[in-house]
Formats: C-alpha cells, structure tokens, sequence
C-alpha cells in the first residue's frame, strides 16, 4: 500500500472517532488553515468584501456555480473544496475555495445577472 493512501486511511478512521467540528477540519487539513489564514477565500467572504453581505443565501450560491464555471473555464479543472460551517444553519458543507485574486471570481461577478452591480461598484471604488 503506497505511504499516502495509509496515511489518508488513517486520517479519515481518526476523523469518524473524533466530534464533528474536529473530524471535518481534520479531513480539509492544510486547505482550512489556508482559509483561516486567509491565503484562500470563500466565495462568501468575497462577496463581503466587495459590499455583497446582504445578498440572499440562494444568489450567493448561485454566484459560486458562475465562479466555480469560470475557474474551470480558465484552468481545466475544479477549485479546491473545504469543509466549512454554513453561515446561517450551521451545517457542514462543502465549499470551494479561491485565491484572493482570482480573476474567476470576477467573472462570476460580471457573468451572473444578480451580482453585476457589485462589480461596478468594486471598481468604483479602486478608481
């Protein structure tokens, strides 16, 4: 058996005997850290940041499939994924995950109708 498949075996046994909140982060691994640091970012907490915190749950997501299409788009496969809390049920899900300057999530901005007024307005500002 090759090295990293025992290894993930074991990790994911650990993560079944562990509580929840510890199994999901322990099965993200670095790609949560990457997040918590803020080396990568959720789709969500990009819409934060270009003034987008008050859209409703559907839009957002409706957003993340017009990012996660870009990002294919432009590299031939999909984004990361990590496992995160949503932000209003509480339920773990799966999201996926860009650098801060990713052009994909600007795409998604400009190729979904319900978020093109935060792109101008994104623009504005940096004018």
């Amino acid at each position: 058996m090759i090295a990293t498949a025992k290894i993930r075996r074991r990790t994911k046994a650990a993560a079944r005997t562990a509580s929840k909140a510890l199994g999901y982060r322990t099965i993200s691994g670095v790609i949560a850290l990457l997040v918590d640091t803020g080396r990568l970012i959720r789709t969500g907490d990009f819409l934060d940041r270009v003034g987008g915190s008050d859209l409703p749950d559907g839009k957002q997501s409706w957003f993340g499939r017009h990012a996660k299409k870009a990002y294919i788009a432009a590299n031939g496969s999909e984004p990361l994924t990590v496992w995160a809390r949503h932000r209003t049920t509480g339920h773990w899900i799966h999201v996926h995950v860009y650098s801060p300057i990713d052009e994909a999530l600007y795409a998604g901005l400009r190729s979904y109708k319900g978020t093109r007024h935060l792109l101008a307005s994104t623009y504005t500002e940096a004018a």
